[in-house]
Order: C-alpha cells, then structure tokens, then sequence
C-alpha cells in the first residue's frame, strides 16, 4: 500500500506541474512568471522527497528512473540554491514526463504492488 501512495504522490505532482505548463510557450515565460515557477518548484519538490524515500526494492523496478538527477534536483530545491533555472527545466521537461511514464509502466506491469492490501 505504501507503494501505492508514494506512486499517487509522484503522479499527481507531476500531473500538477503537466498543467501548470500545459499553456507556456517555452522555458522563458515560465521564468518570467514567479508564481507559477513558485508552484512548478513546489511540485517538483515534492516528487523529488517522495522519490527519494522509494523502497530499494521499489527503486530496483524502476530503474530507468535517473535517480541522480533527481537526487541533485531535490537538493538543489530544498537548500534554495541558485543557480537553478537549468535544473528546473530539465526536470520539468525530461525528469518528470520520463518518471511518470516509467511508474504508469510499472502500474500495468507489476499491478499487485499497487493494490491496497499488499
């Protein structure tokens, strides 16, 4: 069950910071917009902690996943250190929809780690 909400964490988070960005144009206006950079930031803090606290063995099936990035990600978020712009992107860009198809993968794949008896 743990898995199963660590997963819902990551994937409404990212679903989140999908929208936020669903009407930008490019990495500019996001940083010309403090509070949706506010939020995206949030958001993306958010998955990285979630991440972070996966099971080994919960880790090990997503392996794909580029865990350093993310590692670097939510230390660069969570000590407020600058510069991050380029960090931010790559992980609104690359981090987030890569990690929430790899984990809708595992989903279809591996159902019974989700369920909410296991």
């Amino acid at each position: 069950m743990l898995h199963r909400m660590q997963c819902d964490i990551v994937r409404s988070a990212g679903e989140t910071i999908l929208r936020l960005l669903a009407e930008m144009q490019d990495e500019d206006e996001l940083f010309a917009s403090g509070a949706t950079l506010h939020a995206v930031e949030a958001q993306l803090l958010v998955m990285s902690q979630t991440l972070a606290h996966f099971s080994p063995a919960l880790r090990q099936r997503l392996h794909r996943i580029d865990w350093q990035s993310w590692g670097q990600l939510h230390q660069l978020l969570e000590s407020g250190g600058q510069p991050r712009r380029e960090a931010v992107w790559y992980g609104v860009r690359a981090l987030v929809p890569a990690t929430l198809e790899l984990v809708a993968e595992l989903r279809k794949r591996e159902p019974h780690w989700f369920e909410i008896d296991y």
